[in-house]
């Protein structure tokens, strides 16, 4: 397991108990549509690959969410910055920078729901070819939560991309689909359970990968609108297609601070 995964379960067993529970905190913070500027660390540990069971990698990335209000339209946007150690196999491992992500959501409140859609970019910023895809990719991503109920929280997100400029040497054209189900179940002293494993297609070579996921976190309240959570999420993959994750471990740690205001 990570060491992040490590601290993440440390975290955990060592919270202390609360005397009262909030429903509404535990779902903000769990909230990917949350009108708060958030600061994420997140790393996926795969333990072992479909096709190379002896092999394992990891994914280190550090996420900054942005509200923003443009022309009376709020806003939230998103840069993804990871870290990328490749499986160890035929070749040295290798680790540095992937493939920085971009995108910008325009959101919409419609009462008994919440819904968010815009542009999505990634940047070939990997620094060597087995960390990144060497291409320019750009599409869509979009997310739609339900009310948030006091048992805990149901959304969904969706993205979408096509290569379109690239470095002739590196990998093919790339034509993705994720869907990410997230649910969340809130249990006593601000713990929770969720489910969060993201499906993706490689719509270009017909390769996929449906991981199932199971963990547990916990949110503790610093003050008014800002948040500390916690969590670790072991998935496997129940059902794929191609020499993709079979077991992998997903833990973050996020912060969560009130919004200034528009910009």
């Amino acid at each position: 397991m990570s060491r992040l995964a490590a601290v993440v379960l440390l975290l955990v067993a060592v919270a202390p108990v609360r005397a009262e529970t909030s429903a509404e905190v535990v779902n903000g913070s769990n909230d990917p549509l949350s009108a708060n500027v958030g600061v994420t660390l997140q790393n996926q540990y795969v333990a072992s690959y479909y096709a190379n069971p002896g092999a394992d990698g990891n994914t280190l990335t550090l996420q900054g969410t942005w509200p923003h209000d443009l022309g009376g339209i709020p806003q939230l946007f998103e840069v993804s910055v990871p870290i990328v150690t490749s499986p160890d196999g035929h070749e040295d491992r290798m680790s540095g920078l992937g493939d920085v992500v971009v995108f910008d959501e325009l959101l919409y409140d419609g009462g008994w729901y919440e819904v968010g859609a815009g542009p999505q970019v990634t940047a070939p910023s990997a620094t060597d070819d087995r960390l990144g895809t060497g291409k320019w990719q750009a599409g869509l991503t979009s997310a739609a939560v339900l009310p948030r109920e006091d048992w805990g929280l149901v959304a969904a997100i969706v993205t979408y991309q096509h290569s379109f400029a690239n470095d002739g040497h590196r990998r093919p054209t790339q034509n993705d689909l994720t869907v990410q189900p997230f649910v969340t179940i809130n249990l006593p002293d601000r713990f929770y359970l969720r489910s969060t494993g993201t499906w993706s297609w490689d719509l270009q070579h017909g390769d996929y990968a449906i991981p199932f996921g199971l963990g547990a976190g916990k949110v503790w309240e610093l003050s008014d609108e800002t948040t500390v959570n916690v969590f670790v999420e072991p998935e496997y993959t129940v059902a794929h297609e191609g020499e993709v994750p079979q077991w992998q471990v997903f833990a973050g740690f996020n912060v969560q601070l009130p919004a200034s205001g528009g910009g």
